[in-house]
């Protein structure tokens, strides 16, 4: 049987949690940080889960995490 190749892109982006569920890093947070409010760059941080609509398609590109 062949293996899977692991998508390098998503692999670095997603993790998968204990229960099978993807978390992914919130956007916008990396540059023009001065125009955003701290209540709102406060919010940005740490992870989050990804959408079910998006969920099956991002576990099949990292089969192994």
């Amino acid at each position: 049987m062949p293996k899977l190749k692991t998508h390098r892109g998503a692999a670095k982006r997603f993790n998968t949690t204990g229960t099978g569920k993807v978390t992914r890093k919130k956007a916008f947070s990396r540059h023009i940080l001065t125009s955003k409010t701290t209540k709102q760059k406060r919010g940005l941080r740490g992870t989050t889960t990804v959408d079910t609509a998006d969920e099956s398609r991002i576990l099949r590109m990292i089969p192994y995490k």
